[in-house]
């Protein structure tokens, strides 16, 4: 969802970095649809943990990866071999093949997206940029090591790294995914558009959230700001917004009074466990003097999901 968000801005933009983009490839394991543009987009099916697959995407030798690829939350912690395969060993043949490109002055801007679910409890009210991940899932565990491999690369020369480490993106549009983190996006989306809701979770639980549009504007800021003040510690926590499920509800109640009552509560111990372990707040002090910025709470990320998905207006009534 985000690479399909990404491509659309890219292409509307026309530019990454204060440069005139000449290409674009873009690489899934279903091949993508390409977008409009006005320069070549090249789109091919490709699985990033297969021998041989990430040499050839970098064959061209593209200035900027955006490298999205994941396994998420849920299927990580349900097949651990598949999470480790994708999120790990795609993450070390890429860099791989960016390292083979070396000796010929080769060091592209690659932009990982991470993800807070490298932080495990117990974790202060507030985290901070000094906070150590101690992940408590294997998705999170996933993404610290790719975090630490795209450090020693970069400290190595082969690529110029930044790991985003991603709030969790709400409110998603589409069909549901199997990260556990997808109840959050569901109890908005599905009420906006007159259908029922699962809340699995009790609505004292607070997370960290982001929406696509803001999580975009991440990895397009990400391409061009300078990683110079980084020094070895490559990953950043982004911005965003600590809200409850409270909060949510009420949020939801604002611009569709009623919609509430769509939401069904059967409380679920496995998803309930998993979110547990996650991070509530951050104070993002590297990230905002970068000039990485997200919403401010959580009504105005439902007002996003409602300009983006729904044209601005709701499903049935005024927007």
């Amino acid at each position: 969802m985000l690479g399909r968000k990404l491509v659309e801005r890219l292409a509307l933009d026309g530019a990454l970095a204060g440069e005139p983009l000449s290409a674009l490839s873009l690489a899934d394991a279903v091949e993508p649809v390409p977008p409009d543009a006005a320069f070549p987009v090249e789109s091919v099916a490709a699985d990033i943990a297969a021998r041989g697959a990430a040499a050839d995407l970098l064959a061209s030798r593209p200035d900027v990866v955006f490298h999205l690829a994941a396994v998420v939350s849920g299927e990580a912690e349900a097949d651990m071999d598949k999470g480790y395969r994708v999120n790990i060993d795609g993450m070390r043949l890429l860099l791989d093949a960016a390292r083979a490109h070396a000796g010929a002055g080769y060091r592209p801007r690659l932009v990982f997206t991470s993800s807070i679910a490298v932080f495990g409890a117990p974790l202060p009210d507030v985290i901070g940029d000094d906070e150590c991940p101690a992940p408590l899932t294997s998705y999170g565990t996933e993404k610290a090591v790719c975090e630490l491999l795209l450090a020693d690369y970069s400290r190595r020369g082969f690529v110029d790294g930044i790991a985003l480490r991603l709030p969790t993106v709400c409110v998603r549009p589409g069909a549901p995914n199997r990260a556990a983190s997808g109840v959050f996006s569901n109890i908005i989306r599905e009420p906006l558009s007159g259908r029922h809701a699962v809340l699995p979770v009790a609505d004292d639980v607070r997370h960290w959230f982001a929406s696509p549009r803001a999580s975009v504007g991440f990895l397009v800021h990400a391409a061009g700001v300078s990683t110079t003040g980084l020094g070895a510690r490559r990953a950043l926590t982004m911005p965003g917004v600590s809200a409850t499920v409270a909060e949510e509800i009420d949020a939801l109640r604002k611009v569709a009074p009623g919609a509430e009552r769509l939401i069904v509560r059967e409380p679920d111990e496995a998803v309930a466990t998993i979110v547990a372990g996650w991070p509530e707040a951050f104070d993002t002090q590297r990230a905002n003097a970068l000039g990485f910025t997200a919403e401010q709470d959580f009504d105005e990320i439902v007002r996003v999901f409602i300009e983006d998905e729904l044209g601005g207006r709701l499903a049935g009534g005024p927007g």
